[in-house]
């Protein structure tokens, strides 16, 4: 049996997915309620605020779901808040198994990246960015919870580094640059119907990584 909850998860469910393979603008809400099987009236109960309310859901879930696979891919990703102090770091960093390379940590998520976008058959596999690249200019509520997104991946991404050695403000600027080369790696794959660039942007993106550690090391 259905519940109230089940609805209105079918509905963020289906939007998530209309947004990621075709877009913000051009996923109506009766496209999005038939795709949940629900109601048309339920999608306005759930988010009276109608589609810009849901896009702004559907934001912050995948979001928050992504930033768990960041966690999963690299060790302590995510376990220090931003701004975390040198103390909340060095204990965060004990959990952290310092023989790890963390440029080939990098480099391997971004290989495993390409082949999601092949299994998608060149699909955006992010919903985020495709809704960013729509509404950077035109939805400033949408705007600001992308903008959120983004800068919690670089917050989770920062603190992996960290604990791996690399201090401020090098660790945020490393994953900036990382989430950087990603999506824009991801824009050009699904342009050329290629992986080719994810697999170049892994190498540059270890490059960044190495850099900042050769950098730490002529620090110490």
């Amino acid at each position: 049996m259905r519940t109230t909850g089940d609805t209105r998860q079918r509905i963020v469910t289906a939007a998530t997915e209309l947004f990621r393979r075709q877009g913000y603008a051009a996923s109506g809400m009766k496209q999005i309620v038939a795709a949940a099987d629900a109601p048309y009236g339920s999608a306005y109960h759930f988010f009276p605020g109608g589609k810009a309310q849901l896009g702004e859901e559907v934001v912050r879930t995948s979001g928050a779901a992504y930033l768990g696979l960041i966690a999963e891919l690299f060790p302590t990703a995510a376990a220090a808040p931003a701004g975390a102090d040198a103390a909340t770091d060095a204990a965060t960093s004990m959990a952290v198994d310092m023989a790890v390379d963390m440029a080939a940590v990098t480099g391997d998520a971004f290989i495993a990246a390409a082949e999601t976008l092949r299994e998608l058959d060149f699909a955006d596999p992010c919903p985020i960015a495709t809704v960013a690249l729509e509404v950077a200019s035109t939805h400033e509520p949408l705007r600001l919870a992308t903008a959120e997104v983004f800068a919690s991946w670089t917050d989770g991404l920062a603190a992996f580094y960290r604990a791996g050695g690399i201090a401020e403000p090098a660790a945020h600027e490393s994953a900036s640059s990382v989430i950087a080369l990603l999506q824009g790696a991801f824009m050009l794959g699904r342009a050329a119907r290629s992986t080719d660039p994810v697999t170049a942007a892994a190498r540059a993106a270890a490059a960044v990584v190495r850099a900042a550690l050769a950098q730490q090391g002529e620090r110490a």
